[in-house]
């Protein structure tokens, strides 16, 4: 495994908690040596985590569409930026340069952007991981949402355990790099 693709908020929450989780993520990603692959964005989660990892002599890569990077500002120490046309080559590229996912807590371009990824690993368009860091029991209700599906007979329980969650940072890359 070589880089992970993190989906996260570009705003901090409400709860510290949140920010020490993700800048305990990046720190873990460099000490590992995976390169983090996200949006690029300055602000937020998303500016504590990439600021962690660069800190922590790693590498990140940040991939944006034209509309964002003409109005957003976007990191400006990132080891690449790719700037792209659209969202949906933004998610392809994102998920071509990443050999697993991981959604911190976020919003819903957090969700959606983590949804898409597990249904296409659903849908076999790829084998790559995909994780939830459950920060402060963020995901609690997704996850019950999940069981709830897989209860009513529309996930399959083999689908529904491709999503793995794990409470620190830590744990969530060890059982990604035992996944692939």
């Amino acid at each position: 495994m070589h880089s992970i693709c993190i989906f996260l908020g570009s705003k901090t929450g409400t709860n510290p908690a949140y920010a020490q989780a993700t800048k305990a993520m990046g720190k873990e990603l460099a000490l590992r040596g995976l390169t983090c692959v996200y949006g690029g964005s300055d602000t937020g989660l998303m500016k504590l985590l990439a600021d962690s990892v660069l800190d922590s002599g790693g590498k990140v890569i940040g991939v944006t569409v034209q509309a964002l990077h003409d109005k957003e500002i976007f990191h400006p120490d990132l080891t690449e930026l790719h700037v792209v046309p659209s969202m949906h080559e933004r998610k392809a590229l994102m998920a071509k340069l990443s050999d697993a996912f991981v959604a911190l807590p976020g919003g819903i371009g957090t969700l959606e952007e983590f949804f898409e990824v597990y249904t296409w690993a659903q849908l076999g368009f790829h084998s790559k991981p995909c994780g939830l860091l459950n920060v402060n029991n963020y995901y609690a209700p997704l996850d019950t949402l999940l069981d709830n599906a897989a209860q009513e007979g529309f996930l399959t329980s083999s689908h529904r355990e491709m999503v793995i969650r794990a409470d620190t940072p830590a744990e969530i890359l060890d059982l990604l790099i035992a996944k692939k």
